[in-house]
């Protein structure tokens, strides 16, 4: 299927970035697209809006505090972000917990005044850092656990697009109020939003809400800089999804995914039941999965995991994911998504693109022409086609 980028683009002013969270959680605005209509709420209205019987999904990933700042003795500032763990784990648990040193894969800022095997230290810290790669960082401690150490030096990783420094209010509000498991470097934004106010209100008024885990990659904001869109490479994103979340969908009627990660994590899951019926057990869904492997019955491929789990005793599933969403697939799993507003030609607009069809344009200017705000610490949609 041959897709021309540029039709995934518009006119986005920079003053239409949000660059600071608003006043008070929960207050932005919100978009509600259902069927081809269009009204304006605000999101604290977002329980009025929901159809009966939904079920929310929500992705409970934690911000980490992935950008660290060391300095040579001559004084150059070296920037190093975090991306993926390496060792002594993959998981971003197991490193989280690690104590003494682990290493992890990262950008590195001011690279070319770094050589590879030498060693950084912190100013204040027994702390060093050591570039043993190309892009791997080696990190080494006395005392406490890495997730401790981060606290203390590491920054939250804002968006490339805010062009600002971060401020202490960033701390939790590029943080949802669910964020559980460490691990993300970069927020899930649709549910930046939530309160628990607004969740109490949801579960009192009958929505079902469920958690599900997917520690969001750096990927999230990488442009596509090919011609032919089906090449352009997805980072893999690590999942996690309780049993009980599993069974909990089978018997759903209304599924709406909170973001763009928790959408990506119940359509993976879906595929990852097509491998079962396949005969491959392993979860780690390729971008070409969705395109290639032969579709059957939604509650079957969920069905097919939740007895892959019974079978192994197993109360988590985990597992990886590089799934690319873009106009021609079908939705599995998902009725309705709550979104924020993406940047133009990007992963995030093709996939709204392929849910709602050609109506993403009418979405996108509706919100510019009623000065609604876009990207992270903008306002919301919920999309329902």
């Amino acid at each position: 299927m041959s897709i021309n980028l540029e039709e995934y683009s518009y006119e986005l002013p920079e003053p239409k970035i949000a660059l600071h969270p608003p006043k008070d959680r929960g207050t932005s605005k919100l978009l509600v697209y259902n069927k081809g209509m269009i009204q304006h709420h605000q999101f604290g209205d977002i329980s009025s809006q929901l159809p009966k019987d939904t079920t929310l999904v929500f992705n409970d990933t934690k911000v980490i505090p992935a950008r660290i700042i060391m300095h040579k003795d001559t004084g150059a500032q070296i920037e190093i972000f975090l991306l993926e763990p390496l060792t002594p784990s993959t998981t971003h648990e197991v490193v989280m917990a690690s104590k003494n040193e682990c290493s992890w894969k990262c950008m590195i800022g001011n690279a070319r005044k770094w050589k590879e095997q030498t060693t950084l230290s912190h100013p204040t810290l027994d702390f060093t850092a050591t570039r043993i790669g190309k892009s791997e960082v080696l990190f080494e401690w006395k005392e406490g656990e890495f997730s401790e150490l981060l606290e203390e030096i590491g920054k939250i990783p804002l968006p490339p697009y805010i062009h600002r420094d971060v401020e202490d209010n960033d701390e939790d509000r590029y943080q949802t109020v669910y964020s559980k498991m460490d691990g993300a470097v970069a927020a899930p934004t649709a549910g930046l939003h939530f309160t628990e106010e607004i969740i109490a209100d949801l579960c009192k008024k009958g929505v079902r809400t469920e958690y599900l885990t997917l520690h969001v990659s750096a990927g999230t904001f990488q442009p596509i800089k090919t011609d032919d869109i089906t090449k352009h490479p997805m980072h893999n994103e690590q999942v996690w999804i309780q049993k009980e979340t599993i069974e909990s969908l089978i018997s759903s009627t209304q599924i709406i995914a909170v973001g763009t990660t928790s959408m990506r994590t119940l359509e993976s899951l879906y595929w990852f039941g097509v491998r079962l019926e396949n005969g491959l057990d392993d979860f780690y869904i390729k971008q070409t999965d969705p395109y290639t492997l032969d579709t059957i019955e939604t509650k079957k491929s969920l069905e097919n995991v939740l007895l892959h789990m019974e079978e192994r005793n197993a109360a988590v599933l985990a597992g990886q994911t590089e799934i690319f969403l873009y106009p021609g697939y079908e939705f599995k799993v998902c009725d309705g998504l709550i979104t924020n507003y993406h940047m133009p030609n990007s992963t995030l607009v093709l996939l709204v693109a392929a849910f709602i069809g050609e109506d993403w344009r009418k979405v996108y200017k509706e919100a510019l022409d009623n000065d609604y705000k876009f990207l992270s610490y903008g306002d919301s949609s919920l999309l329902i086609p």
